[in-house]
């Protein structure tokens, strides 16, 4: 029952990262410089287009490191930090579906 409802957390997880990404992609389409926009306003725009390539970048890992966890469901290594190979505890799983770390190996 726990990995059913774990399941359905990481697939919530991973249609909204999607929208993300989408929505992100949009936004960071070039600016044509045929766009009639004042020279500050083309700056901010470009300034923009910077923060929102960056979110997308993270959305993109997010997005990966949700599909390797969906995918390691039920195998012996699923649930164990990475770094130290402890358990991480199913309250930061949970939460944090995408977290390959437990808290104290992501400090």
């Amino acid at each position: 029952m726990k990995d059913k409802a774990l399941i359905n957390t990481i697939k919530s997880e991973i249609e909204s990262t999607k929208k993300k990404i989408s929505d992100l992609q949009q936004l960071t389409q070039p600016i044509a410089p045929s766009d009639s926009i004042g020279r500050v306003s083309r700056m901010d725009a470009i300034n923009n287009k910077s923060v929102n390539e960056n979110a997308l970048r993270q959305a993109q890992q997010k997005l990966n490191n949700l599909q390797r966890v969906l995918d390691n469901i039920g195998s012996p290594d699923f649930g164990i930090c990475i770094k130290c190979k402890k358990e991480i505890p199913l309250g930061r799983i949970l939460i944090r579906p995408q977290s390959l770390l437990c808290v104290n190996c992501a400090q």
